[in-house]
Parts: structure tokens; sequence; C-alpha cells
């Protein structure tokens, strides 16, 4: 319609063959463009409420869920145990990273795992990875594939599919039909949804945590939030980390690389449950049925609550207005490329 205003298909398809070094970055105004949009109220809204649509594959493959309790889709998979239907994220050879190889997969599983009628609560886990320092173990997320970022083969609007995706599908639910999905309204379908953290939640994998009700974290199991070593912002975790942790601590984590353990009292603001390593599928079973046992039916109720008046959905609206601007400036900085070779190496790093 205005043409000039963001780039074409063939610019970005274009632009997606090279090394992001080599970019000329017109995916810039994709984010400038997304800005105006999020900052105007009603249609600003009417994306936001569109991004927490299911899928079609989603609504599609639900009916297979349901005859089969299990539907692998490679980087994801999503089975029924018992109450639970517990989405795990599988990129073993990345340690269970983010890129665009498991995102729709993920948010498909995850869709899928709200729609589904005889569960009534959703678990997140990581799956076994391939490095040999973690033979035998499980991983929640390293967060963002840094080598596949480096190369290029993350797209900008990588990061507004994710958090304005599952990740809030995740923490208001999905929107139904028409319906505003405010919590004014009480227009979404959701579940209470559970993480259990092996071994690290970094980046991305942090990320989730402050969307999720409950979190089983291992004892030697810890969060970091690498924003300012990698050059971009760590989703929605500038306006919910302080929540939980207070906004020093916050600042700290965001900007100042602090690393926080499960097990300590900082932790604890986070993580809800600590239980040794090898005792999590244990734990993860107890808490589905301590959180069950009664039923479920205001738990919907009382998220949309507490969401009302910490993060109503007007504010994340003007939250992602800032973000998506920001974030694609920050994708598309030299300082990325050099922080990324700095701190990641990812000069050397296999492809």
């Amino acid at each position: 319609m205005v043409p000039g205003l963001a780039p074409t298909q063939k610019q970005v398809d274009a632009e997606s063959a090279l090394m992001q070094s080599e970019k000329d970055g017109v995916e810039v105004d994709q984010g400038i463009f997304l800005s105006h949009v999020l900052s105007k109220s009603d249609i600003g809204m009417h994306l936001c409420q569109a991004m927490l649509l299911p899928k079609f594959e989603s609504i599609e493959r639900s009916a297979e869920f349901i005859k089969h309790n299990v539907i692998d889709f490679g980087p994801a998979k999503i089975e029924r145990q018992g109450k639970a239907a517990i989405v795990t994220i599988k990129n073993p050879r990345f340690l269970n990273a983010e890129d665009d190889d498991t995102l729709g997969d993920s948010e498909t599983a995850a869709d899928i795992a709200i729609l589904d009628p005889t569960s009534e609560i959703c678990v997140l886990r990581g799956d076994f990875v391939d490095h040999p320092k973690y033979k035998g173990r499980k991983i929640f997320s390293s967060g963002i594939n840094l080598t596949h970022l480096y190369r290029g083969k993350i797209p900008y609007l990588w990061y507004i599919r994710r958090d304005m995706g599952i990740v809030n599908k995740m923490f208001r639910g999905l929107a139904i039909g028409s319906a505003s999905p405010d919590e004014l309204y009480g227009g979404t379908r959701e579940k209470p949804w559970v993480a259990g953290v092996d071994a690290f939640a970094i980046g991305g994998g942090c990320q989730y945590l402050l969307a999720m009700d409950y979190v089983v974290a291992a004892s030697d199991a810890y969060m970091t939030l690498p924003a300012r070593k990698e050059g971009i912002i760590p989703g929605a975790a500038n306006m919910r980390l302080p929540r939980f942790t207070g906004d020093r601590i916050a600042r700290q984590a965001i900007q100042y690389e602090r690393r926080i353990e499960c097990d300590s009292p900082e932790g604890r603001l986070i993580c809800d449950e600590i239980v040794e390593t090898g005792e999590m599928d244990a734990a993860i079973e107890r808490v589905v049925h301590g959180l069950t046992s009664s039923g479920v039916v205001s738990a919907a109720g009382n998220r949309r609550a507490f969401r009302v008046t910490q993060e109503p959905f007007d504010m994340f609206r003007s939250y992602f207005a800032v973000y998506a601007r920001e974030q694609a400036y920050c994708h598309f900085s030299p300082a990325l490329i050099s922080n990324l070779e700095r701190y990641w190496n990812a000069q050397s790093r296999r492809p």
C-alpha cells in the first residue's frame, strides 16, 4: 500500500542469505513500522490480540493429540501425562537454544497444550542434549541460538513472533475468536504453566520463567540474562523481572550479567521450589498433582486478577511499542557482532 515504508519480501529474502555483519539492515524499517502500529491503542491492541490466536496448524492437529496423547514435531514435543500436557523443547546440538527452526513447532505445541480439553495444566521442559559435559542430562534452555544469530539466520521478526506469540500465550492464554483478550473482559482460554529448570535457564530460558505460574529448579541450576553481552533486549524481562527481584537486581542481571543461582535468596524470588538433581521428574509429577488435586476452576480467574494489576494488556502493548523499535536497532548494530566475537567466539563456531 505504501511502497518503501517496509522492506519487500524479496529484499528480506536476499538479506537472509547473508551473515549478520553483511546485512544492510532493511528489516529495521519493520521495527519502526511495528513500533508505530503498537503505539496506537486500537490497532496496537488488534495486533496484540491477533498474535494470541492459535495457529491454524495447532487447531488442525489438536484432534491428533487427543487421540494419540503425543506429537513429536522434532524441535518440540507435546505429550500428555495424567492431567498435564508437557511441552519439551528439543535442540540437542545447541543446548536447547531457540532459533528460527524451533520457534514455529514450539508455538504449535504450546497452543495444543492450552487447547487440549483433557489436561488441566501445562509443563515446559528442556530435553536431553548432545554435549558431553551434560551427557544423560536434560537442559532447560540456553536462550537464543547465538551461532545462528551471528550467521544471520535469526530474522528480526523472530523476536516479535516469539515474545508476542508463544511467550505471551503462556502468560495470557489464547485469544478466542473476536473476543478481547484484555483481562477486563476475560476473553482468553488459558491454563497454569509449570517449568522444570534443569542445569540452567539462560537468556530466553529465563524469560520463560517470568511467564510461569510455578517454577521447579534443580539445586545446581542457575539463571542469567546476558543481554548486554549479546547486544539485544531480553524480551519482556525488563518489564517482568523487577516484579520478582526488584529493580536493582533486575538491572544487575540485564545490564551487568549478574548470574543468579536458583538455590539462593535471589533465585528463590523466581523459583518456587528447589530439588536435588535427578529428582526433577518426580517433583514435577508431585507439583502437577498438588495443583490439580482440587481442580483448577479458579486458575484462569486468579491469573487474570494478578495480570490486571501487574501487567494489564495495554501496558504490554506500550512496552512492545518501544521494544519493537529498539530491538530492531540492536539486532543490526555493529556492537552485536563485536560482542558475539568477543564473548562467544562466534567466528569459530561450527554452523
